[in-house]
């Protein structure tokens, strides 16, 4: 007995048998710390967009100024404003494609009010972004109730709200009411101001991804994307779910389209940007974490695929990259995020006993 307990101490000493898993256990590493990332579902494209910065900020000499990082929030803000609405109603399992026509739209239905109408600035922001969610209303409804599907019902939408803005403008680019140097107050916030995008991108994320993981309205979402006939089933008003969301998603569209005006001065009534935008939103809310085939998705993951998008056209852009070879890396960048989301999905199930 004796010397067992004299023994004892010994046992526990750093050298002992058991003091290294001891302090295995103490001090997880790398390793631990890389299996709860990717348990993480925006796991993978943290671990990309930080290696990307890396990247880029070794290869290029000013990448982490204070200049580049102001020049690198509109490459991404408006995306992520975009995508976090986008990410509801991809939850659903369904797509809006006519946030486009919707960007456009906006900021052209604002000059008029403005200019033409009388309402005055802020005014005519808020009926503005009212109607573009009087076309999420339509959307909702002609997806859930009519039954048609969301990529025939909103690709409409997009051509003809891009033709109606170039209708009401007759193709020509304008000043942004409030948008004109030296900025008040309204452009400034809506805008204009050089961190104001971040903060509404930031604001919005946070606030919805709240709204996802802790409101019924969030749950009923999820569910609805999951299994919508149990939905139902379960008392969930799917329809009602749907068209709000609808209407979430082009009310960030037309905010988004506001912005973005008021940033740059002009309404440029030019399809061809919005486009590129809405795909890039997509992009970032796909390979953020959200399903397109519905039942899961992160607002946050959203922000930090639109966060990637930016860091790489800016990082190209800084190396001298030509303007016409953008949009194949970010194609082949888009690609690489992808086969690392479904790769890390299927760790993450294989670790879960998901199969």
């Amino acid at each position: 007995m004796v010397a067992s307990v004299a023994q004892e101490p010994a046992s526990r000493e750093p050298g002992g048998p058991e003091g290294p898993a001891q302090e295995r256990r103490a001090l997880p590493g790398w390793r631990a710390v890389g299996a709860r990332l990717l348990a993480l579902r925006e796991g993978s494209i943290i671990v990309i967009a930080i290696v990307t910065a890396i990247y880029f900020s070794v290869n290029t000499s000013n990448f982490f100024t204070g200049e580049n990082l102001e020049t690198l929030l509109p490459y991404f803000a408006p995306f992520a404003i975009l995508a976090a609405g986008e990410v509801f109603v991809m939850i659903l399992g369904e797509i809006d494609l006519s946030i486009a026509g919707l960007y456009l739209f906006a900021p052209i239905l604002f000059y008029k009010l403005n200019t033409s109408v009388g309402l005055s600035l802020v005014p005519a922001v808020i009926v503005a972004l009212l109607a573009c969610m009087a076309v999420g209303a339509i959307n909702g409804v002609f997806v859930s109730v009519v039954g048609v599907n969301s990529f025939v019902v909103t690709l409409g939408m997009l051509f003809t709200f891009e033709g109606l803005s170039l209708i009401i403008s007759k193709g020509t680019p304008v000043a942004t009411p409030g948008g004109q140097p030296p900025l008040g107050t309204f452009g400034k916030v809506f805008g204009g101001g050089t961190y104001s995008e971040l903060i509404w991108a930031v604001a919005i994320v946070v606030i919805l991804q709240i709204v996802l993981m802790f409101s019924r309205w969030g749950v009923y979402t999820v569910a609805i994307g999951s299994n919508k006939l149990g939905a139902s089933e379960a008392g969930v008003r799917v329809n009602l779910v749907m068209i709000r969301n609808y209407m979430l998603c082009s009310l960030t569209a037309g905010l988004v389209g506001v912005f973005e005006a008021v940033r740059s001065a002009t309404v440029q009534p030019n399809p061809a940007g919005p486009n590129e935008i809405l795909f890039l939103a997509v992009a970032a809310a796909v390979i953020g974490g959200t399903l397109l085939t519905g039942g899961s998705g992160t607002v946050v993951g959203a922000l930090i695929g639109a966060l990637f998008l930016g860091i790489l056209k800016d990082g190209l852009i800084l190396q001298g990259v030509q303007a016409t070879y953008l949009l194949f890396y970010t194609g082949l960048a888009v690609i690489v995020a992808m086969t690392a989301n479904v790769f890390v999905g299927r760790v993450r199930r294989g670790q879960t006993g998901g199969g």
